[in-house]
């Protein structure tokens, strides 16, 4: 299956977020990708102008980015993941990953349940966290994982989804710039793909704090294709099967483990 991994530069805006997220759906389909994967954020930059305006934005952004998302994928005949800041009646907003099939039906949304609390950032002052492990998706008979942004720092969420049988791993981020942390980006994305014998799909957002550095990762951690740390962009490469049945042959980790985790969360 050929996919494709955006890499957006989203901003306070929600109607040129939504532009540019129909640019690169319709640019993916054109080059034959039956999914197109977004970044965390995608809908909308949390920055500290508009934090304090989600209770009341909220409510009428995230509907138009759903229905927006939905309608893009029936047009184009492409599944679609992206992420966004979704209402929450109990109290903050979830910071969701939303799936949507090729026919514009939902297949999944996930509630990113670690929020990134952590190099003097808190992201939990205005987000809930989810409780519940991130679903796995089917898509032309791949199955597909999703993932967000911190998450990729616990390995034992990325083992969960290699429990339950993924081909592929979407993981939609909007991971912030500095010191070590790019080396930290290109490290974890690798080792999450290899361990788990999976591809991955790190799909990440650029601007004056975001590292960018989106790319298609291989189930033996070979970076097939990437972007840059500057420029919004696509791309696009094949999801062979027979590429994850050699690789899981030559390294059979999964089925040479000694340790089983119960990943019930309470």
């Amino acid at each position: 299956m050929r996919v494709a991994v955006a890499q957006t530069s989203p901003g306070i805006d929600p109607d040129h977020n939504l532009t540019t997220i129909a640019r690169l759906t319709a640019e993916a389909a054109v080059r034959g990708a039956r999914l197109v994967v977004f970044p965390e954020e995608a809908m909308l930059l949390a920055d500290d102008s508009i934090k304090p305006q989600f209770r009341d934005l909220l409510p009428t952004v995230w509907p138009r980015f759903e229905a927006r998302i939905r309608s893009l994928a029936e047009e184009h005949g492409i599944a679609v993941i992206a992420a966004g800041y979704e209402p929450n009646p109990d109290g903050a907003p979830f910071n969701t990953v939303l799936a949507i099939a090729a026919d514009g039906t939902e297949l999944a949304r996930y509630h990113k349940v670690h929020t990134y609390d952590a190099f003097a950032y808190q992201e939990s002052a205005y987000v809930t966290r989810g409780d519940a492990l991130p679903p796995v998706i089917e898509i032309d008979g791949l199955r597909i994982g999703l993932a967000n942004c911190y998450d990729v720092r616990f390995p034992e969420l990325f083992r969960s989804l290699a429990d339950r049988g993924v081909d592929a791993i979407a993981l939609s981020a909007a991971w912030v710039s500095g010191k070590g942390k790019e080396e930290h980006w290109a490290v974890l994305t690798q080792a999450r793909a290899i361990e788990n014998v999976s591809w991955l799909l790190a799909s990440a957002t650029v601007g004056p704090d975001s590292a960018g550095l989106s790319r298609i990762i291989d189930p033996l951690g070979v970076v097939v294709a990437g972007l840059n740390a500057h420029d919004e962009g696509l791309i696009v490469s094949e999801l062979d099967a027979e590429r994850t049945e050699r690789a899981r042959a030559m390294l059979p980790a999964l089925e040479n483990r000694r340790i089983a985790l119960d990943y019930e969360l309470h």
